[in-house]
């Protein structure tokens, strides 16, 4: 019983294009992986549809003379808040609305909500009835839900 012994040979270049490829097959193998397992994360960060979207107003009565809060909204976001028939006698009897209303509509934009609003103390009456007439005008725009 003997034994032939068997030599083989390797060329390096050959052993050196095997490792390139078997890394560049390991490289996009783990590269599919993360991109089409389904992470944790992504499922919790998906936006549920919290408006529905459209236009939404309140009333505000100003005298004699209502002016309407108009809140544009889409499924996720407020897009757009304004004050809407502002009379020439309005701005005139209260000059504080317009600055109130561009100091609380820029917060509102930012944080997507109406809490944690700050203003300030001499805006104070003014920034609390543009305020409720913003909530009032996104309560209406909220999504109910259905029981099935």
């Amino acid at each position: 019983m003997s034994a032939k012994t068997k030599i083989v040979v390797l060329h390096m270049k050959e052993v050196v294009y095997t490792a390139i490829f078997a890394g560049l097959g390991i490289l996009l193998t783990v590269l599919l992986l993360f991109m089409f397992v389904p992470d944790d994360k992504s499922e919790e960060s998906t936006e549920t549809m919290n408006y529905v979207a459209g236009v939404y107003s309140s009333s505000i009565m100003c005298g004699s003379h209502a002016v309407d809060v108009q809140v544009i909204v889409d499924e996720n976001r407020i897009d757009s808040i304004s004050l809407v028939n502002l009379d020439e006698t309005v701005t005139t009897m209260y000059p504080l609305m317009e600055p109130a209303m561009e100091t609380i509509k820029d917060q509102v934009l930012k944080n997507q909500s109406t809490e944690g609003i700050t203003y300030n103390s001499d805006q104070q009456y003014t920034a609390l009835m543009l305020l409720n007439a913003i909530e009032q005008a996104l309560s209406k725009a909220k999504v109910t839900e259905t029981a099935n």
